[in-house]
């Protein structure tokens, strides 16, 4: 059975943090947790309680508090499955036209794709390669009918040269033989770059009653999913995170969950004057966070090491979706995408033991490494306050995926009981009307995790941050 301590002690050790602050974690609960026969509930659980320590960790060189962190596996597992209310009512998450689709005949004899469509210019794309209309009439069975005419391999590899979003389903086997993911597997799981000398940026003593990252500052360049949860994770532990979002990009409605915590600003990088805001906000940011797809911020000046030289002692985490290197690093993609292509939706199927490609329980893939990203953030404020300089940590979803597989499997996984998310939800005002959602699920000994600044519209706060 998967073996969650020792799944912890491996995020630690890829952190490179102090092993004698595992003594102060307690993990209570066992898989399956959901119905997978994936460690899907090992995973959350490590991965919450790492960013959670590393958070205490920071807290600790500031007012030498060594707090334990207490982190139920039932609880991780279900908030990351993105379950929430708004005024009593759930929202739509996903497009109609998303998921899997069989290539060649309803048997899938040329093989599967997963085609995300949850964006309007993603969609449309889409439908425009399959020769479909795109004024909103089209459904799940006329794309069904266009794929009979494709091959799995031959429409992913179109779909990617038009700039698009899809995933031709593989086996484990034909993943790990794949140039892409063999580029992954030879990537460590946090992938570190001390990018320059900086003195320790030595931060004011912390009272004992505040937050373990209050008075630090996070600039968070994410969309979608695991970069949100992520500084989200953040702003529980007290960080100031301010999210940055172009005025021209599309987001989706789980914003309305995992901006909880956050202030939310506009900036369009292209234009000199709120380039120029952006650049003041940047000045005193001590973490920046981005998820765009490698090289995109780059174009804009605004790569990791460029960054480092501008702002010495700044800590950067990148976020991708297949990985720093290899044929598919600049690749777009999403969770449900990365487990098609990289074996989990085969996988899974075969342990059911029969019927389609079956999706893991959840966005686990975003939502650990969403995890993973605020220990990456936690370590690197850690080492630059002990050691200096400028650090930069990337991490990727298909990187997660192998982290996922290494916890074993769970027999009977599929017996898990249906998930109650009662015990463990809070509602609360937000901009977006009463919020119900999961409360954080690690705990903490002396100081709270919770989300103070309600969730509001992208760019409904000035472009600064907010003052002592």
């Amino acid at each position: 059975m998967p073996d969650p301590q020792a799944a912890l002690q491996a995020l630690w050790q890829a952190a490179a943090l102090d092993p004698a602050a595992l003594s102060r974690v307690r993990l209570h609960g066992a898989d399956p947790v959901l119905p997978s026969s994936f460690a899907v509930g090992t995973a959350a659980q490590a991965a919450t309680a790492a960013g959670a320590l590393a958070a205490t960790e920071v807290g600790r060189l500031r007012n030498g508090l060594a707090q334990e962190v207490a982190v139920d596996m039932r609880h991780a597992a279900l908030e990351c499955c993105t379950h929430f209310l708004i005024d009593g009512q759930p929202l739509a998450l996903w497009d109609k036209l998303a998921g899997l689709y069989p290539c060649g005949g309803d048997d899938g004899a040329a093989g599967w794709v997963r085609i995300h469509t949850n964006f309007a210019h993603h969609r449309d794309g889409a439908l425009r390669l399959l020769g479909l209309p795109t004024d909103g009439r089209t459904e799940p069975a006329d794309v069904r009918q266009a794929l009979q005419r494709w091959q799995a391999l031959d429409f992913e590899q179109a779909a990617a040269d038009a700039g698009l979003v899809v995933a031709a389903l593989r086996r484990f086997d034909e993943w790990d033989a794949h140039p892409q993911g063999q580029a992954v597997a030879s990537q460590p799981l946090l992938q570190w770059t001390r990018l320059g000398d900086a003195p320790p940026r030595v931060q004011p003593p912390l009272p004992p009653t505040a937050r373990p990252l209050h008075g630090l500052r996070v600039l968070d360049l994410t969309r979608i999913l695991a970069g949100p949860v992520g500084t989200r994770a953040l702003a529980a532990h007290g960080a100031d995170v301010l999210l940055v979002n172009s005025p021209h990009l599309p987001n989706i409605e789980a914003i309305a969950e995992t901006g909880r915590g956050k202030l939310s600003a506009h900036a369009d990088l292209r234009q000199p004057a709120e380039r120029a805001a952006f650049e003041r906000v940047l000045r005193d940011a001590h973490v920046f966070v981005q998820g765009y797809r490698p090289g995109g911020l780059q174009a804009l000046g605004y790569g990791a090491e460029a960054l480092a030289e501008r702002h010495p002692g700044l800590v950067v985490v990148s976020l991708s979706a297949y990985g720093a290197a290899g044929p598919w690093a600049g690749r777009r993609g999403f969770d449900s995408l990365v487990q098609t292509a990289s074996g989990f939706n085969h996988a899974e199927a075969q342990a059911f033991g029969s019927g389609p490609p079956r999706a893991l329980p959840m966005q686990i893939l975003d939502h650990a490494t969403g995890h993973l990203m605020a220990l990456a953030a936690c370590a690197g404020l850690w080492r630059q306050q002990r050691e200096g300089g400028s650090w930069h940590v990337h991490v990727s979803l298909a990187r997660t995926g192998l982290w996922l597989r290494s916890l074993g499997r769970v027999a009977d996984g599929f017996a898990a009981p249906k998930p109650d998310f009662t015990p463990y939800l809070e509602t609360s005002d937000s901009s977006f009307g009463r919020l119900t959602a999961l409360h954080h699920a690690a705990r903490l000994s002396h100081t709270a995790t919770d989300w103070p600044r309600p969730s509001v519209p992208l760019g409904t706060h000035a472009l600064a941050w907010p003052a002592p």
